[in-house]
């Protein structure tokens, strides 16, 4: 989720969790990569390269021709999770709603920008500075820190920071400050919307109603991946969109202030004494 804490950036994924842990004694209280934009991207693609939509981490691991016990390897996988690129259950690693947005050449332009803001120190900093001219590095690192960043990381942090937001089009305006990137809509591509925009479909997730509601450009693709009533709908594949679904809404309604650790589990109904 967007919201948990630095170190427990994905249990699930071994050595994920290092790349966040900057010491016993002083842990980052907010969510950044070590590693910048183009490698998450890298990431995505090979994915999509490999299986489509999702893949065995190790058939990722041999599409990038590294070795998949790796230390190395396994602490980049973090990377594309934060910037929302990517999920992992079980050994496996799929592309999220943003993920598959980033694999579409007509679609990566708009796609970098949302990632970037996806990241949380990414966004705080854009946020602080919108309009405004970033401070010189000394004071940006500092800047850093109180929003969360350990001292001890707060270089690192800093200079991946401005690697990802050259990468994403944040300094077309120079690099002296943070400018939204003017991205323009190619044929055969809807209109890529800002990430606080919202969407005004008909309930039923665009099977039909009277009532509209006002919905996140996200929610709205995935809630349209629902299948129609009477079709078949696999208990694994359900589980894998409510997951989707749950970090889509902690990244687009969870406060700053108040992190949400949410959890989804599954549990099998047992069949005795039914008749």
């Amino acid at each position: 989720m967007q919201e948990e804490r630095a170190e427990n950036i994905n249990e699930s994924v071994p050595g994920a969790g290092s790349a966040a842990v900057e010491s016993k004694r002083e842990v980052s209280s907010i969510q950044f990569p070590y590693g910048d934009l183009d490698d998450a991207v890298d990431f995505a693609k090979g994915v999509h390269a490999v299986g489509g939509q999702s893949c065995l981490i190790e058939q990722l691991a041999g599409h990038l021709r590294v070795a998949a016990n790796g230390g190395a390897f396994r602490a980049r996988l973090a990377y594309p999770r934060i910037f929302g690129l990517c999920e992992y259950e079980r050994g496996s690693v799929t592309l999220t709603p943003l993920g598959l947005r980033i694999v579409d050449p007509s679609q990566e332009e708009a796609a970098r920008v949302d990632a970037f803001l996806t990241v949380p120190l990414y966004r705080a900093v854009y946020e602080k500075y919108k309009g405004y001219t970033l401070p010189p590095p000394a004071a940006l690192e500092r800047e850093m820190a109180g929003l969360g960043v350990s001292s001890k990381q707060t270089d690192k942090a800093r200079q991946v920071f401005d690697r990802s937001a050259k990468q994403a089009g944040f300094y077309w305006a120079g690099t002296e400050r943070l400018t939204l990137p003017v991205v323009k809509s190619k044929p055969d591509t809807r209109p890529i919307e800002p990430p606080s925009t919202t969407t005004h479909v008909g309930s039923g997730a665009g099977n039909g109603g009277d009532d509209d509601l006002a919905l996140d450009p996200l929610l709205v693709e995935l809630l349209k991946k629902i299948p129609s009533t009477g079709e078949q709908w696999p208990a694994a594949q359900r589980v894998r969109w409510f997951r989707t679904f749950a970090m889509n809404v902690s990244q687009i309604y969870d406060d700053d202030s108040s992190p949400v650790d949410l959890k989804i589990t599954v549990e099998s109904v047992s069949q005795t004494g039914q008749s």
